[in-house]
């Protein structure tokens, strides 16, 4: 959900999309209208069959303007009755208490009749450090505290006690409980953290590779994770992954370029200028990350995608999908085999994309590259650990009266 209106000197004359971005740029009327148009997208994707919605946490900034996931979220799990409600995520350390993310998150399981997917994220540095001051050396132990109080609200079926290092709660008993058992699906977005694939992989949870680099760049990184998968004696289920990927869907590949490129060279050069010292501050990358070369690998893709990219660049360098359906159909699956993906996170809404433009790339996708996508993993498809159970009979909201 980024601001579609920086002006165009933004990178010349502003520092940063993120933390101390000029408030004066924001327009609370024309928030309305944005906000309101990009929910009905997430609700047409929900009419079109997609397989879920998502949304996500980021604070004090143009690229994202949910700071409160859950709020979108609640009005999704009104107004759509089929699609997965994918909070991708709520970033758990930032939270005083953790408790509060159990019940919103169980309240938005339970509206939803059991659709929710829940996130977890460490978060940014520039939302968790810099906008909510947290210790970056801190946030990750922090962050395993808060999970710990999470998952044990949702699964003990008495009012307990918990004295952890930062929160101490004499009485913890989530009402209401969510509807999925033992708890809904958990995706844990990364950006190559090693001791990130070990939670997840342990833990049996979604591991959500979250970069604007494409999948090119996003290979190294994800083939390491399969192999720590492999080393700690799990499963192959693709489902353990996924993978964000930018794509705009047109008639033909020509067409691609006339209808998207403006949008896609805004997000890229507008939305992704963040000030690099706001990007990595000491102590919140791990010393077992740094040793392992990913912390290199995470500054040089910043520092590229921090520049001016062509719409050649970015289509050639594997950032952006796009073209055809065909186009988008082949290159969709190269990636989803490559990567061994059982989720993509499928970025519609780019930069200062008008409505209609989303609506026709989407409804090509829906129509004529997701069904050839579906069936990439058969031999996994009886496995459901990492995907919502919705109740089979549930509410579905009630139309007023008089139609309005």
């Amino acid at each position: 959900m980024p601001w579609p209106h920086l002006p165009d000197d933004f990178r010349q004359t502003h520092r940063s999309v993120w933390v101390d971005i000029d408030s004066s740029l924001y327009d609370p009327a024309e928030g309305n209208r944005v906000y309101h148009e990009y929910m009905d997208q997430l609700e047409y994707a929900d009419s079109l069959g997609f397989d879920g919605i998502g949304v996500n946490e980021h604070h004090q900034n143009a690229y994202g303007l949910m700071p409160s996931p859950n709020i979108i979220a609640a009005g999704l799990a009104r107004r759509t009755s089929r699609a997965a409600i994918a909070v991708i995520g709520n970033s758990i350390a930032l939270y005083n208490p953790p408790i509060r993310v159990a019940e919103e998150f169980a309240m938005l399981d339970v509206i939803s009749g059991g659709r929710l997917v829940a996130g977890f994220p460490v978060g940014t540095p520039m939302d968790t450090n810099f906008c909510y001051g947290q210790i970056p050396a801190l946030t990750r132990d922090k962050y395993y505290e808060a999970h710990e109080l999470i998952m044990r609200a949702w699964q003990e079926p008495k009012p307990f006690a918990f004295n952890g290092k930062y929160n101490q709660l004499r009485y913890v008993n989530c009402w209401p409980r969510p509807i999925q058992k033992p708890h809904p699906p958990i995706y844990i977005p990364g950006g190559g953290s090693i001791e990130t694939w070990d939670f997840c992989v342990e833990n049996d949870y979604n591991y959500s590779y979250l970069s604007y680099g494409g999948y090119k760049a996003g290979k190294a990184l994800l083939d390491g994770y399969w192999e720590r998968v492999a080393a700690l004696g799990k499963d192959e289920s693709p489902y353990r992954a996924a993978f964000a990927q930018v794509v705009c869907v047109a008639d033909t590949d020509a067409d691609a370029e006339k209808l998207y490129a403006e949008h896609v060279l805004y997000f890229y050069n507008r939305c992704l200028h963040v000030y690099l010292g706001f990007a990595d501050p000491p102590g919140y990358r791990t010393i077992k990350t740094i040793q392992s070369g990913k912390l290199n690998q995470f500054r040089a893709e910043n520092q590229r995608l921090f520049t001016s990219l062509t719409w050649k660049e970015l289509v050639d360098g594997g950032f952006v999908i796009a073209g055809s359906p065909a186009t988008v159909r082949e290159r969709m699956e190269h990636m989803i085999k490559d990567l061994r993906l059982g989720c993509v996170f499928l970025l519609f809404m780019i930069g200062n994309m008008p409505d209609d433009k989303v609506r026709h790339s989407t409804k090509l996708f829906a129509d004529k590259v997701m069904p050839q996508l579906r069936d990439l993993w058969p031999e996994w498809k009886n496995d459901d650990r990492f995907w919502v159970k919705p109740l089979e009979t549930r509410v579905r909201p009630e139309l007023p009266k008089n139609g309005r």
